[in-house]
């Protein structure tokens, strides 16, 4: 019924060929309108896993306690650095110049309006300049007119009297400083802006913030830069910029040319291309029509599409050349080339869309988009290679041919060397099936044994600059470095955490909060956060806020509360270990803004959790942040009382998420599997006759997986977001190549009788369409490993091993596979011709 209905089809797409070019082309019009209403943007951010505990204590937290989380009272800060290689940050020109910085920013309504207090810019230039002009509160204006005013060497002493040991002007200096002298080469300012009220409806932090950046991009010698939002984008742009310029080119150079080597024939790279872009249309039109956020769809979709493209175009035009003969006309080996790989072809389409999928059970919004997108993308990418591509194929040979040009071409895999190593595997099913099988089955278990063991991050950050052969490439091929990159490393390198590089992050701790004990076990938990240094200790900076630590300042400036609180520390310790009901009322009756900050009270009294409120130095790696607030939460745990602690910062959060998707790949895979074998076990009843067939197919998807785990494992490529995501395509991408070997085989068999013929013509015939679409899409994402970033390498890597792992399989497993199906499912038919079989092997 199925191949009766693609065949009917496909005898019209090929019959009139110029009507279904017309139609398809008024389709993709309507597609590239589509386009335009495509929303763009990432959903990768906020709100898209919220099932995770980590998540829902956060959110917990932000119900239930009045805003403590962030330092400042609603208060932004960026810093500004200020950086002279080849003289000196100190200079009395390079205050000046700092100081005519901010007259000029703060000109600027937006930074003007946003800034917090009179007091909102400190810097190194104003600490001297107030010095100089003998006024704590002396303007701006009297600042630069006071160090205009005072010799160089004044300015010197100055400095040198000033920046000493016990000054809090130091960190605002970087490392190499040595405190009393006169030269630094480079410091800092801090912009303080507000978040709320009048000031962000006049001008919005970010807004802000972007002049700072604008006009220190106007000084070159000393250099003036900002890491804040906008340098970052900048550099996302340069990053975009640089990536079409070299990895783009690069990757078209190499499918183009491979495209060339194994077709040998311009026409059909023109029209295989051709393909491919429609297909990419349509899928990015129909979720513009459909309203469904693109997101990371634009980035992974394309290369995506673009392989899966490449592989259907290989089938349709390798099977056309196989099925021209000489002498033949155009549309009658068409017609049977697309009717032998349509079915084929809608399996993979069907398999591959269950693979991609079974991510809308994923949490994350922006992954089940993008499997929706991908899916659509391949449902489109099959309409067009069995409909417009053989379309175009028939009119552009017939028009060829015509005047004069031959379009017979020979197959891939039909050659004198290909035919040769292709062929070796059937020679392996026929002598050592057996054996083949166990060694992959042993590979593919070792392998899959590794997962434990994949290291994991929550994502892979840059810490290194990018290798100079690249930035020496010829012309625009040659990667631009970002000044931000630099900038960064140094500022990690020679500064202690600034207010903008450090964030709070929290703890929540639940359950029976008055038991005796409960303070010594949350003192336990700050503690070990100061010994694992994720409490950020620096001059200045309130590391933990617990409490602890708010009883303390509350009973050093009321005497009532001072008696309350050493009344109940029975052990002199100096933490409350009893009666802390009435503690938590006292103190809610003395400092209830600043314990209503760190402990939980309901209307009717009862005393629910607390909180510690953490400064972390968020120049640390998010996996290192969440690692240390863990340990203190499980520190808090550990003791008498019966306490819940779980770490609900950021860090955490996002480290809590990446360990759902983990866990959840694996439920993703089995889902996936399941899903594919019981649809091809029974799609291969109804079309072949044979259930087993389809279990069969099935089986080497398995051992796919397990070796791009042990692949993984051998080449360092940790498991994070983006890579967890990918284990699950693994599916999509490696079922394709087994579909096509199976399909073609089962087709073979009833033709010829033989189970090993069968193989041979399958293995040569499909096994060469199969290697040209591995090489060609492999080398796009090669091309990948040429981006500095290791994000986008070991996305790069981690695709080429599946797909250079799933065609060995197709092609050097699954044959041995079977072989023994054919020799224990279909006895008679194997039997009836295994002579030829042998004396055929035999000859090759």
């Amino acid at each position: 019924m199925v191949r009766d209905v693609l065949d009917g089809c496909i005898d019209a797409v090929t019959s009139h060929n110029r009507l279904v070019i017309v139609v398809l082309l008024l389709m993709t019009a309507g597609m590239v309108v589509g386009m335009g209403n495509l929303d763009t943007s990432s959903q990768a951010g906020g709100g898209d896993v919220g099932e995770t505990t980590a998540a829902q204590k956060a959110t917990y937290i932000d119900e239930h306690y009045d805003d403590g989380s962030n330092r400042g009272e609603n208060v932004s800060v960026a810093a500004v650095y200020v950086r002279d290689e080849g003289d000196n940050a100190l200079s009395k020109a390079t205050l000046i110049e700092s100081l005519e910085y901010q007259r000029t920013v703060l000109k600027n309504e937006s930074v003007s309006a946003a800034l917090a207090g009179e007091r909102g810019v400190t810097g190194v230039a104003n600490v001297i300049a107030t010095r100089a002009a003998g006024d704590l509160n002396a303007t701006l204006e009297e600042q630069i007119a006071a160090l205009e005013s005072t010799d160089d060497d004044e300015v010197e002493a100055l400095v040198a009297e000033t920046l000493t040991a016990e000054s809090g002007a130091l960190s605002l200096l970087p490392r190499s400083y040595e405190p009393g002298t006169a030269t630094a080469e480079s410091r800092r300012m801090i912009f303080r802006f507000e978040t709320d009220g009048a000031a962000e409806s006049a001008g919005t932090p970010s807004d802000a913030q972007r002049a700072l950046y604008e006009a220190a991009a106007d000084h070159d010698e000393p250099s003036f830069f900002t890491l804040g939002e906008h340098a970052v984008g900048d550099l996302n742009q340069q990053m975009y910029s640089n990536t079409v310029t070299l990895v783009l080119p690069v990757a078209l150079a190499l499918i183009l040319g491979i495209l060339a080597f194994t077709y040998r024939d311009l026409v059909d790279v023109i029209v295989g291309m051709i393909g491919v872009v429609v297909s990419i249309v349509w899928m990015f039109g129909i979720l513009g029509w459909l309203g469904v956020s693109a997101g990371i769809t634009m980035i992974i979709g394309p290369v995506m599409i673009a392989g899966i493209s490449i592989d259907f175009g290989f089938h349709v035009f390798m099977r056309y050349r196989e099925q021209r003969g000489d002498g033949e006309g155009i549309r009658p080996p068409m017609t049977r080339s697309v009717r032998s790989v349509a079915v084929a072809l809608a399996l993979v389409t069907v398999t591959t869309a269950i693979g991609f999928l079974s991510n809308v059970v994923n949490p994350v919004t922006s992954i089940r988009n993008m499997a929706i997108g991908i899916t659509l993308g391949v449902i489109s990418a099959f309409v067009i290679f069995v409909t417009l591509v053989p379309a175009l194929k028939i009119s552009i040979d017939g028009l060829c041919e015509r005047v004069g040009l031959d379009r017979h071409k020979e197959p891939l895999g039909h050659g004198r060397y290909l035919r040769r190593a292709l062929g070796g595997s059937v020679g392996l099913a026929k002598r050592a099936a057996p054996v083949v099988i166990v060694v992959a089955l042993v590979a593919g278990t070792a392998g899959a044994a590794a997962w434990p063991a994949l290291e994991q991050e929550s994502f892979q950050q840059r810490t290194e600059p990018v290798a100079d052969w690249k930035t020496d490439l010829p012309g625009p091929m040659a990667w631009e470095e970002s000044a931000f990159i630099e900038n960064r490393l140094y500022v990690t390198e020679q500064y202690q955490s600034s207010d903008d590089e450090t964030g709070r992050s929290q703890i929540l701790i639940e359950d029976d909060v008055t038991a005796p004990g409960t303070l010594e076990q949350v003192n336990n938990g700050v503690e070990r956060a100061h010994e694992t240094g994720v409490a950020f200790d620096q001059q200045g900076v309130e590391s933990v806020v617990s409490p602890l630590s708010v009883m303390e300042a509350a009973a050093a400036e009321n005497e009532s509360f001072a008696a309350t609180f050493e009344g109940a520390d029975a052990n002199g310790d100096g933490v409350p270990d009893r009666d802390l009901e009435s503690v938590y009322d006292r103190l809610f009756a003395v400092a209830p803004d600043e314990a209503g900050k760190v402990i939980e009270r309901t209307d009717e009294g009862e005393y629910r959790s607390l909180r510690l409120l953490v400064t972390v130095d968020r120049s640390e790696t998010a996996d290192e942040r969440a690692d240390g607030m863990q340990e203190a939460a499980a520190a808090i745990e550990n003791g008498d009382a019966d306490l819940t602690a779980t770490a609900a910062g950021p860090a955490a959060v996002m480290q809590a998420e990446l360990a759902e998707v983990t866990e959840g790949i694996l439920y993703v895979l089995a889902l996936a599997l399941g899903v594919i074998a019981v649809s091809l076990i029974g799609i291969y009843r109804l079309t072949e006759g044979s259930a087993s067939l389809g279990a069969v197919t099935v089986v080497p998807i398995v051992l796919v997986a397990g070796l791009v785990i042990g692949s993984m494992f051998l080449l360092d490529v940790p498991l994070t977001l983006l890579t967890a995501l990918l284990m699950s395509l693994v599916v999509g991408l490696g079922i394709d190549y087994n579909i096509h070997v199976s399909d073609r085989f089962a087709q073979e068999l009833e033709r010829r009788g033989s189970a090993y013929e069968a193989l041979e013509a399958a293995v040569i015939g499909t096994g060469g369409a199969l290697l040209g679409s591995t090489l060609t899409s492999a080398a796009a994402f090669l091309a990948l490993l040429l981006h500095p970033h290791p994000q986008i390498e070991s996305l790069g890597l981690l695709v080429v091993l599946a797909l250079v792992t799933s065609f060995l399989v197709s092609v050097l497993v699954l044959p041995s596979m079977l072989a023994l199906w054919a020799r224990y499912a279909d006895v008679s038919r194997v039997a009836d011709g295994a002579e030829p079989a042998a004396t055929a092997a035999g000859d090759d």
